[in-house]
């Protein structure tokens, strides 16, 4: 059963996506929530990793020398939490566009006919960059 969440928890609780997608830069305060929900979100995914790795610390504890067969679910649940659980900040998402991130609706955004928004930068594959380097000579 699931714990009721109190009043000050739901007024702490992120109302907007942790993206900046549909993000007017102009309206401060709709940015700084988008801001404060991508690193909310970051800080969730790492807290979670850190869960993982104590009950991983605890099954290698608890099995010894068996560790390998009976803490191999947790082990590679850690080592896929791992390469998400870093808190990079929001700057990057802000500033850059990334073609081929997935919308919140769950399109594909080069397949969806998402333009770049004005003033920002795509972020291309290195062989992308290498073929139009090479075209160009």
């Amino acid at each position: 059963m699931p714990t009721p969440e109190s009043e000050a928890f739901l007024a702490k609780k992120p109302t907007v996506p942790p993206t900046f997608d549909g993000v007017d830069y102009n309206d401060t305060p709709q940015l700084k929530a988008a801001q404060d929900a991508i690193i909310k979100e970051q800080w969730v995914k790492s807290m979670m990793a850190r869960l993982v790795r104590d009950e991983l610390g605890k099954c290698y504890r608890q099995e010894g020398v068996n560790h390998l067969e009976k803490c191999g679910k947790l082990r590679e649940r850690y080592l896929m939490a791992l390469k998400e659980s870093k808190v990079r900040g929001y700057l990057f998402e802000q500033q850059n566009y990334i073609p081929g991130q997935q919308d919140p609706k769950g399109q594909d955004q080069v397949s969806a006919g998402l333009k770049q928004p004005e003033g920002q930068i795509a972020i291309i594959p290195a062989e992308v960059a290498k073929r139009r380097r090479d075209d160009r000579l």
